[in-house]
């Protein structure tokens, strides 16, 4: 065991006896987490409107709370960011995550308080280190320093005193001193806002430090990576930085861009690890680096729910962890120690075991193509992918699809506009088993597709190199949390993006 990770061992001892409880006793831990958060909640003006105090029951909180998006609760959001005290949260909130999400345009403020900081975002880095430290005694990981590449770490005041930005600002900003002494860049570096200029700055500081690990959103540290590789004149990572032996991703799923990263860092002793973490808090990690799911962390100061996904709209079906079965999509609810309550993220699960709960991502409530009722989503379209490269042997950068709209007598269809790193050895069996594959593990899709009842075979359009940073460049989304929208149910992105490549 590296003495790193022996010191991490050691410290967290305690942590690792806390995540074991959770594992054998999920609802007990679950119901404490509810009864902390109502506490605090029977302080708010929220709570008293509607009518909900601190013994009431956890049946009795779903019939009296509204399932919320973040339209719904910007109002009171509004409030406390105008300074107003105990709308949300006891107390006034000083800090703010500004995100966009997914694929909107407008901002979203998301409350940040002391509590969420602490026993959430915090907690939750703290516990991969913790986590994978004990699962790989002899990794070199935590030896060196962690190059994260996040978003702007550049902190606005608001009204009243608060201040908002990307949330990695916020937890640099709040975070120990010695987290300094273990993470790259540096401040200054970190605060530059322009994307490019940031990445050249990194490149010119960070080829010469000792960097063991890395973390971010997969597309951008690619992006990343490779200017480095161009910067140092060397042929893989293992050149500039020799023990480089972590990954720590999330944000968008890893794997389009998991042989690239292989092609990049050659060798066997890297690891990949994933989380799940957002503004509005710190949801899972992999836990085992064999599978592809991801614990659920359940002492967060998060209390969960999960609504079937074909009951999207009739949210007096959410139920509690006691109640979720395996295999089935779910759009997650959260109520939280940030002031969120019953707030639906937007982000949709399966469970893949329920002793310990464990989780896999398979999309966005807003980010599916159902047009025609064929309801693809975001893990019908990573598996599609998947296939279609492991027959051709391309290596997708980035991809998204969208409907093809019936005119007049003709059918419609799926568009999917692909950016390729290896073009595929055949285009059309890459379209062709994009389409099997998805017809295999969508009942609805396959329908759709018998006989080209409703669609026809989907139109693939190979995009020239670099389309889709262009366009994210052009509607100032370049780097941080910002990531490409894989589906969605009308043409406006895919149009746009037609558009540059036919520039």
């Amino acid at each position: 065991m590296s003495l790193s990770n022996s010191i991490l061992t050691a410290i967290y001892s305690k942590r690792l006896k806390a995540i074991d409880r959770f594992r054998r006793q999920p609802w007990d831990v679950q119901f404490e987490q509810f009864r902390l958060l109502v506490g605090y909640g029977a302080k708010t003006e929220y709570f008293k409107r509607h009518g909900f105090g601190e013994f009431g029951t956890v049946e009795d909180f779903q019939r009296r709370i509204p399932v919320v998006g973040y339209d719904e609760l910007r109002p009171e959001i509004d409030r406390v960011r105008a300074g107003e005290e105990n709308i949300l949260w006891p107390g006034k909130v000083r800090w703010f995550a500004k995100s966009s999400g997914t694929t909107g345009d407008r901002s979203k403020y998301i409350p940040i308080t002391r509590e969420s900081l602490e026993q959430c975002h915090f907690r939750g880095g703290k516990d991969v280190m913790t986590v994978f430290a004990y699962n790989n005694p002899r990794s070199k990981a935590f030896d060196g320093k962690t190059l994260t590449l996040g978003g702007s770490h550049r902190l606005d005041t608001m009204g009243a005193g608060a201040q908002s930005g990307d949330l990695s600002a916020i937890l640099i900003h709040n975070a120990p001193k010695w987290v300094g002494l273990m993470r790259e860049p540096s401040m200054g570096i970190a605060l530059i806002p322009d994307f490019e200029q940031k990445v050249e700055a990194i490149c010119r500081r960070c080829s010469r430090q000792r960097i063991t690990s890395f973390a971010g959103v997969p597309s951008w540290n690619l992006v990343l990576m490779n200017r480095m590789l161009e910067y140092t004149g060397e042929d893989n990572l293992l050149d500039v930085w020799p023990d480089l032996s972590l990954f720590i991703h999330g944000g968008v799923s890893f794997t389009p861009y998991r042989e690239q990263y292989k092609k990049l860092i050659p060798t066997s002793q890297m690891k990949y690890m994933e989380t799940y973490n957002a503004s509005e808090g710190f949801f899972a990690l992999q836990d085992n680096l064999s599978t592809q799911d991801m614990l659920l962390m359940l002492d967060y100061g998060i209390f969960y729910e999960f609504l079937p996904l074909k009951d999207l709209h009739e949210p007096a079906r959410a139920v509690t962890l006691a109640d979720v079965e395996t295999g089935v999509n779910y759009a997650m609810i959260i109520s939280t120690n940030g002031g969120l309550w019953r707030y639906m993220i937007g982000d949709t699960v399966e469970f893949t075991s329920l002793a310990p709960y464990k989780i896999r991502i398979t999309g966005r409530t807003k980010s599916y193509i159902n047009a025609f009722g064929e309801e693809v989503i975001i893990d019908n379209a990573e598996r599609a992918i998947a296939a279609a490269c492991a027959a051709t042997g391309a290596k997708v950068k980035e991809y998204t699809a969208a409907p093809i709209f019936m005119k007049g007598r003709a059918k419609g269809g799926h568009q999917w506009f692909v950016e390729f790193d290896a073009p595929p050895s055949d285009v059309m069996l890459f379209a062709e088993m994009l389409d099997k594959t998805l017809q295999e593990v969508n009942s609805d899709y396959a329908a759709k597709r018998f006989r080209n009842t409703t669609l026809m075979a989907p139109q693939l359009v190979v995009a020239r190199k670099g389309a889709f940073y262009r366009w994210m460049r052009s509607r100032e989304k370049l780097g941080g949390q910002n990531k490409v929208p894989r589906l969605a149910n009308d043409r406006r992105y895919i149009d746009e993006l037609l558009a540059i490549n036919a520039g």
